[in-house]
């Protein structure tokens, strides 16, 4: 995806559960299912360095993190953490992020969005609360936990914001029985008129909305996926922070809640998802939504090219930038060689969407890039650790 092509960004991650999750037999997502468990694997260790060597702020919030809390939770991190780097080359200067989570790696998640976004462009941590509490953890000696947290950032500078309203109650709209010529409604209180306003400004703490386990919500519009959220909760986010026509993204777009918000209010979406199930599930929302005379939604499985990055040279013209760069040394086996042993290298294979930018090319002396062929970066380095011709990250 293009850098700064993104206004609204909402992600509903795995929240480092320890928890396995699958949709009930007969329902619309069966089938669909996920480990929400993490363990360091290789290829996490082979992202740890890549992180180590992008952004150093990231690189000790996991570090601490796993001496604090343990190697599932580093290895949550690390997942976390690349993906928020790209969010991040994503965002417009003006987007926005919301990242849903819950108590398990909040604290964590705040630092890793302090470092990737800047502390100082934290505006509101969101709590929503659960009407209904059942289907939670609870214990018999201890607090019930019901809410989820939702970390709201902007990019860089200030952003789009648009002031969301809760209705008034019945009992409070009876006060304001009175009309005045213009037509606005008002209560005459102690001699003076007071106007009735467009409704409640939500504050941090987010009561009126309902999870889908509460009864009536889930008839309306629950699929029987493991973690669907309301529809009410998008529509509130998409409202506040994009307008008509911006682009909405949700990189985890399970059944496709965020992304029916966002048709609903005319925005443009792109959601992606590991899962083939999930793409089902979309299309199925967004036509049962639509009705059977719109169907403009396009389901990608190849890989888009990037067509921000402009005519670029020939990629091997990057050789002696890159050899000085990296200090004559190999980026795969990190040994010193004479610059006719190198080869200019793609970390992200041209088959796979990798791109001619200098960002993402590398010097390999020969044997490193035939080993290398078109694996990613991370299997490469990998077999290279494996092998012994390559430390691990410490």
């Amino acid at each position: 995806m293009n850098s700064a092509s993104v206004d609204l960004i909402y992600l509903d991650p795995p929240f480092n559960s320890n928890r396995n999750y699958s949709a009930p037999i007969g329902s619309e997502s069966a089938g669909a299912a996920f480990k929400d468990t993490w363990t360091l694997s290789d290829v996490d260790e082979a992202w740890h360095g890549e992180i180590a060597e992008q952004s150093p702020a990231v690189y000790s919030i996991i570090d601490a993190a796993g001496m604090a809390h343990g190697a599932s939770m580093k290895s949550y991190l690390i997942m976390m953490a690349v993906r928020l780097l790209e969010m991040k080359r994503l965002l417009k200067n003006t987007g926005s992020i919301y990242l849903h989570c819950d108590p398990t790696a909040s604290h964590y998640l705040k630092m890793l969005m302090d470092a990737v976004f800047g502390k100082n462009n934290f505006r509101r941590e969101v709590i929503w609360k659960q009407p209904n509490p059942s289907g939670f953890k609870t214990q018999a000696l201890n607090w019930i936990r019901n809410h989820d947290t939702v970390l709201y950032y902007l990019n860089n500078v200030r952003g789009v914001f648009n002031p969301q309203f809760i209705p008034y109650n019945e009992e409070y709209l009876k006060k304001f029985n009175n009309i005045d010529k213009e037509g606005r409604r008002y209560w005459l209180r102690s001699g003076r008129k007071r106007y009735l306003g467009k409704g409640i400004r939500p504050g941090s703490v987010w009561i009126d909305i309902h999870s889908m386990q509460t009864q009536g919500v889930s008839a309306k519009e629950g699929v029987g996926y493991p973690t669907q959220k309301p529809l009410a909760l998008l529509d509130r986010i998409i409202k506040a922070s994009s307008n008509a026509g911006d682009m909405v993204f949700d990189p985890f777009c399970g059944c496709a809640t965020a992304l029916v918000a966002a048709d609903r209010l005319n925005r443009q979406w792109v959601g992606i998802d590991l899962s083939p199930l999930a793409a089902k599930l979309v299309l199925k929302r967004i036509r049962d939504d639509r009705g059977p005379l719109f169907d403009d939604v396009i389901h990608r499985t190849d890989i888009p090219r990037r067509t921000d990055l402009g005519d670029l040279p020939h990629y091997r013209t990057h050789k002696h930038t890159l050899f000085g760069k990296q200090e004559g040394r190999c980026a795969g086996c990190d040994t010193a060689f004479p610059f006719r042993n190198f080869t200019v290298d793609h970390i992200v294979p041209r088959s796979k969407g990798g791109h001619d930018h200098l960002d993402n090319l590398q010097l390999l002396c020969n044997a490193c890039n035939s080993q290398k062929g078109s694996r990613s970066q991370e299997e490469f380095l990998v077999r290279l650790q494996a092998a012994g011709l390559r430390s691990r990250p410490d």
